[in-house]
């Protein structure tokens, strides 16, 4: 089982009008528009976006991979262009339009559509969010640790691969504030091999479950994500979130960020000042 011919496929979900996915929840599908594109929130996400998801990926060591932007039919047309200027220099990124659907089954029908067909090899999926970061050598270690567990690969029909070290960490105008995370399992740096037989994809699984429902793997050697850690995260809008200490980054940290993850802290004091 050859890794590098393995197609390596990750998905974003972009403000995407989902039925459920959300923990804020919303009585209908206007109410949901009007809260995922609200101003102030979409220009939080578009230099999240710009600043910190998009660098990583587009210096990965390995370029052999896709990227799969899914946004509503309704996303408001200067958005759509903001987000096709971004990517006009990423190859591997696609804007894929779904009407609102239910979120995890459009996200699997979206996965599956963009899968090569007749392939014989499992292919290696990764989901990403908007706000966070992986590190410039996420794809080249997602596939080497995919040969390295290629027995376990033709046995099981999913297999988890996580890298679970890394930061959580927000951009401000001074800077990136972090402080460094140890999170098993929680999406960001996650990968799931999915053999060809099988339709389920890592959009069908909640991630801090996945250890339950099938063989996974996991690699603490070095910093592979950033988690963003911001006003907008879906996750921090229910009460009783536990609040993180976040730090500014000294010149070595600026350095290490930079170098693992192509975050820019002079971009980040720009674009966020």
């Amino acid at each position: 089982m050859n890794s590098q011919d393995m197609q390596v496929i990750g998905l974003c979900r972009f403000s995407y009008p989902a039925y459920g996915g959300f923990q804020v929840e919303h009585e209908s599908i206007e109410q949901r528009r009007a809260y995922l594109y609200a101003p102030e929130r979409m220009d939080d996400r578009m230099r999240t976006f710009e600043t910190i998801a998009l660098p990583g990926l587009k210096a990965q060591t390995d370029q052999n991979f896709e990227f799969l932007i899914v946004v509503g039919t309704c996303l408001p047309s200067h958005y759509r262009a903001q987000l096709e200027a971004m990517i006009a220099d990423m190859p591997q990124a696609k804007i894929v339009a779904e009407e609102p659907a239910k979120h995890r089954p459009v996200m699997k029908r979206v996965i599956n559509r963009h899968l090569r067909e007749n392939s014989i090899l499992p292919s290696l999926q990764f989901r990403h969010d908007d706000d966070d970061a992986v590190a410039v050598n996420f794809v080249e270690r997602f596939r080497e640790a995919a040969a390295d567990c290629s027995g376990l690969l033709a046995k099981a029909p999913t297999v988890g691969i996580d890298f679970n070290r890394g930061y959580s960490a927000r951009p401000t105008a001074s800077g990136m504030l972090s402080t460094p995370s140890f999170m098993p399992y929680y999406g960001v740096a996650l990968g799931l091999s999915v053999a060809p037989y099988v339709d389920q994809t890592i959009m069908n699984f909640s991630h801090n479950k996945l250890n339950q429902v099938m063989p996974t793997v996991t690699f603490s050697d070095e910093d592979m994500f950033v988690r963003g850690h911001n006003d907008f995260n879906d996750s921090r809008q229910k009460a009783n979130v536990k609040r993180v200490n976040l730090e500014p980054l000294d010149f070595s940290g600026e350095m290490h960020f930079k170098e693992r993850f192509a975050i820019d802290s002079d971009q980040i004091r720009s674009t966020f000042g």
